[in-house]
């Protein structure tokens, strides 16, 4: 249901962008996120963004990643500028759905960021 891509090997100061579709009927979305995972850490949220376009970043983040959506193609891109090793993680696509009239949650695979310094 949600397709993420765009992960791979940057050096630190470097810049990636991911991607994440929707698919298989999602339609009325809420919100869309990206969280990450590092090793032998919880998942976090690094950015957000409402349908309606209002974001909202990690402290970690904020000035160097920017969220952005695609309502027409139902994506949620996220640049990700200056990396830093700590950068590193699996990156997850995340978003909340109308259907029948309550939100779904749904998460798409991860996508690995590996930042070397």
């Amino acid at each position: 249901q949600l397709q993420a891509s765009g992960g791979g090997a940057v050096q630190a100061g470097g810049s990636l962008r991911l991607s994440c579709a929707a698919s298989g009927g999602i339609r009325r979305i809420s919100s869309m996120a990206w969280y990450r995972q590092a090793p032998g850490k919880q998942r976090e949220s690094v950015a957000s963004t409402t349908w309606g376009g209002i974001t909202s970043y990690a402290d970690s983040v904020n000035g160097r990643f920017t969220i952005s959506r695609d309502t027409a193609k139902i994506t949620v891109d996220l640049q990700m500028n200056s990396l830093k090793p700590e950068d590193t993680a699996v990156y997850y696509c995340y978003a909340e759905v109308w259907e029948s009239g309550r939100k779904n949650s749904y998460w798409g695979q991860g996508t690995l960021v590996t930042v070397s310094s």
